[in-house]
C-alpha cells in the first residue's frame, strides 16, 4: 500500500496557522500574517495536487478500480469493542477530489485578501479565522468516520459564524453570523439523531465499513419501523437533515442571503465552492447506503435539490444586490446537486447521476468563486452592492470584465466550458430516472442563464452611474486570482470525471447526449437573448415585465417571505404557546419550589437557632432534662 501519511499535514498546517496568526499576529504588521497564511496555504494546497496526481495516476493501476484507503488513524474514545471513535485521514476519489477544491479556492481567497482586506482592523483575525475554516474543512474532508466528520462539521460552523460576523461593530453582520449559527444548529441536530440512529443499528461510525455493500449499513437492513419507512432510512433522511442545512436547501436556506453580510473573499471561500457544498458530500459519502439501503431516502433528497433549485432561480430573477443573487444561485446549484445524487443507481452507468453530482460540485467550485471574487472587485471599484449603482463598469474594469463574462457563460452552459459538461450530465441522469424533475431542472437551466446575464449587463452595460470615484481595477493581488480561476472555469469540464469519480469506483463510458444537450443549449442561449433585450440599454421592459407578473413578482423580490413565515412561527406561536408558558413554570413552579424550601429552612433555623447560645448552664439543662426524659420513656416502655 503506497503511504500517504503525510497527508496529516494538510489540515494540521492550517490549524498551526491558525494558532500562530491568531495568538501572535498583533506583534506583526498586518501584511506579514497575510503572508505567512497565504504562504502556509500554499503548501497545503501543493500537497493536496501532488496527492490527487499520485491517486489518481501515480500510483494507480489502469483498469482497476479506485479503492479507500487510512492514511492514518487513531482510537480516541473507546466505547465497546465494536465502537469506537476514531480520527484519521481518509483517501478516496471524492475526498481527493475535495481536497483540490477546498485548497485551491482557499488559496486564491487567500491571495485576493491581500488586496481586498488591506487596511482592515483585524486583518490578522481575518486570516486567522480563514486558517480555522480551512482546517475544518479538511477534517471534514478527510473523515475516516461519521463522528469525526460531525466534530468537523461544527468546527466548519463556528468558522462560518466568526467570518460572517467579522465586522462585530455592524449590527447587520452580528444578526447574520447569529441567524447562520442557529439555523443550522437546528439541522445539525437532526444530523446527530440520524448518526446515533445509524451507529446504534449497525455497531460502527466507520465510513469504510459503512458504505461496503456487505457491510451491515445495505446486508442488515431492518423491516418498517415507522410510517412504512426502515429505519435506516430514517436514519439517512435525518442525516440528510444535516446537510440540507448546511448546504442551504429548502426551508433551511434562510441564512445563506444574510451571511452575505461578512467581507466578499468570505462569501467565495465559505457560501460558494466550500462549505455549502458540504452537504452535498455528505450525501455523496454515504451513497452507496442510500442507494442501496434506503432509495426513499434518495428520492427526498432528489425532490428536495430540485424543488431548491427552482425555488432560488425564481428569487435570482428579481434580486438588486449582486452578492445576493449569487448566494441564490448558489443555492440552485446546489440543487442541481443534490438532484443529481438523488436520481443516481449504483454502480457502473447507472451512477450517472452520482458522477454528475460531484462533477458539477467541482466546476461550479471555480466558476462560483470566481463570480464571487468578480463581484468583491466591482464593490471594491464603486463602494456598493446594488446593480442600481452599476453600469459601463467595462470601460473601467477590463480584467474583472472579461473574468466576468467567461462566469457567466460557463454557469449558463454554454458548450465547451466546464458548466456545460456537467450540467449536461445532471439533466441526462434526470432524463434518464425522473422526467418531472428533468423538466424543472430544464426550466432552471434557462432561468440561470437569464439572471446571470441580467446581472453581467446591469453591471457591465447598462446606463452607466454617475460615479462619485472613478472605477479602476482591482491590484494584481486581486485580479491574479480572478485569472487563475477563469482557467479553471474554462477547463476543468475536461476532466474524464467518468473514469475518476464514480459511485463504486469503477470507470465507465461517458458521452454527451445530444438529445437532451442541444435543447439545454438552446434554452439557456434564449435566457441570454431575453436578458440582452432587456438589460443591455435601458429600457422600461423590466418595469413593464414586473407590473405585469403583480403578486408573483413581489412575493419573488421578497423571497416568498420566508423570513416573515419563519419569525411569525418563532415569535407568535413557538414564544407565545410554549416559551411564555414554560417560562411562566419555570418562573413560578420550579423557582418557587426552590423559594418554599428555602423559606422553610429560614423558619426552622430561626426557631431552633435558640438551642445554639453557646450558654453552658443552657446546654446542661438540655442534656440533663433529655437524659431525664430518655430513662422515663425507657421505664415506661420496659
Amino acid at each position: 500500500m503506497t503511504d500517504y501519511t503525510y497527508t496529516l499535514l494538510i489540515p494540521l498546517i492550517p490549524l498551526a496557522l491558525f494558532l500562530f496568526t491568531g495568538l501572535t499576529g498583533h506583534k506583526f504588521k498586518p501584511v506579514v500574517s497575510g503572508l505567512i497564511g497565504t504562504t502556509g496555504l500554499f503548501v497545503v494546497t501543493i500537497l493536496s495536487y501532488m496527492t490527487a496526481i499520485r491517486y489518481f495516476w501515480t500510483d494507480h493501476v489502469e483498469g482497476m478500480g479506485y479503492t479507500s484507503l487510512k492514511a492514518f488513524e487513531t482510537t480516541w474514545i473507546h466505547f465497546s469493542d465494536k465502537l469506537t471513535v476514531n480520527l484519521g485521514v481518509l483517501i478516496d476519489p471524492i475526498s481527493v477530489m475535495m481536497l483540490i477544491v477546498v485548497s485551491t479556492v482557499s488559496f486564491m481567497v487567500h491571495i485576493y485578501s491581500l488586496g481586498y482586506m488591506k487596511g482592515e482592523v483585524g486583518f490578522a483575525r481575518f486570516f486567522s479565522f480563514l486558517s480555522l475554516f480551512t482546517f475544518s474543512m479538511m477534517g471534514l474532508v478527510l473523515a475516516t468516520n461519521i463522528f469525526q466528520m460531525y466534530i468537523f462539521w461544527e468546527l466548519v460552523g463556528v468558522s462560518s459564524f466568526l467570518l460572517i460576523g467579522f465586522y462585530y461593530t455592524k449590527p447587520s453582520a452580528v444578526s447574520a453570523s447569529k441567524k447562520a449559527f442557529i439555523v443550522t444548529r437546528f439541522a445539525d441536530l437532526g444530523f446527530l439523531i440520524g448518526i446515533l440512529m445509524l451507529s446504534f443499528m449497525t455497531d460502527t461510525f466507520d465510513f469504510q465499513t459503512l458504505v461496503s455493500p456487505t457491510g451491515p449499513a445495505i446486508t442488515q437492513v431492518g423491516g418498517a419501523a415507522f410510517l412504512g419507512l426502515s429505519g435506516i432510512t430514517w436514519a439517512l433522511i435525518l442525516v440528510f437533515m444535516g446537510g440540507a442545512g448546511k448546504s442551504a436547501m429548502f426551508p433551511l436556506h434562510i441564512w445563506l442571503p444574510d451571511a452575505m453580510e461578512g467581507p466578499t473573499p468570505v462569501s467565495a471561500l465559505i457560501h460558494a465552492a466550500t462549505m455549502v457544498v458540504a452537504g452535498v458530500y455528505l450525501v455523496a459519502r454515504l451513497f452507496p447506503v442510500y442507494s442501496l439501503a434506503a432509495p426513499d431516502a434518495l428520492h427526498v433528497v432528489a425532490w428536495v435539490g430540485g424543488f431548491s433549485s427552482l425555488f432560488a432561480a425564481i428569487i435570482a430573477c428579481t434580486q438588486t444586490d449582486i452578492k445576493r443573487v449569487l448566494a441564490y444561485s448558489t443555492m440552485s446549484q446546489i440543487g442541481y446537486m443534490m438532484l443529481a445524487l438523488g436520481v443516481s443507481g449504483y454502480g457502473g452507468h447507472d451512477g450517472l447521476g452520482f458522477m454528475a453530482g460531484n462533477f458539477h460540485l467541482f466546476t461550479h467550485a471555480m466558476f462560483k468563486a470566481l463570480l464571487f471574487l468578480g463581484a468583491g472587485a466591482i464593490i471594491h471599484a464603486v463602494h456598493s452592492n446594488d446593480m442600481k449603482d452599476m453600469g459601463g463598469l467595462r470601460k473601467y474594469m477590463p480584467i474583472t470584465h472579461i473574468t466576468f463574462l467567461i462566469a457567466c457563460l460557463t454557469i449558463a452552459g454554454i458548450p465547451f466550458l466546464s458548466g456545460f459538461f456537467s450540467k449536461d450530465e445532471i439533466l441526462t441522469a434526470a432524463f434518464h430516472h425522473n422526467m418531472p424533475l428533468f423538466i424543472i431542472e430544464f426550466a432552471v437551466a434557462g432561468l440561470t442563464a437569464f439572471y446571470m446575464f441580467r446581472l453581467y449587463f446591469s453591471i457591465f452595460w447598462g446606463k452607466e452611474t454617475h460615479y462619485h470615484h472613478t472605477p479602476h481595477e482591482a491590484p494584481a493581488t486581486m485580479t491574479i486570482p480572478l485569472l487563475i480561476l477563469a482557467f479553471g472555469s474554462i477547463f476543468a469540464g475536461y476532466l474524464p470525471f467518468h473514469e475518476l469519480v464514480t459511485s463504486d469506483g469503477m470507470p465507465f463510458e461517458a458521452h454527451i447526449e445530444y438529445a437532451v444537450a442541444i435543447p439545454s443549449v438552446l434554452i439557456g442561449l434564449l435566457g441570454i437573448a431575453i436578458a440582452t433585450i432587456m438589460y443591455r440599454k435601458q429600457t422600461e421592459i423590466p418595469q413593464r415585465l414586473a407590473t405585469g407578473f403583480g403578486y408573483f413578482y413581489n412575493w419573488a423580490y421578497h423571497k416568498f417571505y420566508m423570513d416573515e413565515v419563519y419569525l411569525f412561527v418563532t415569535k407568535k406561536i413557538i414564544f407565545n404557546y410554549i416559551s411564555r408558558p414554560v417560562a411562566w413554570f419555570d418562573r413560578h413552579i420550579v423557582d418557587g419550589f426552590m423559594n418554599l424550601i428555602a423559606r422553610v429552612i429560614e423558619r426552622s433555623a430561626y426557631l431552633i437557632k435558640g438551642f445554639q447560645s453557646g450558654r453552658i448552664q443552657q446546654y446542661g439543662f438540655v442534656f440533663v432534662s433529655g437524659t431525664i426524659a430518655l430513662v422515663i420513656i425507657f421505664i415506661y416502655l420496659w
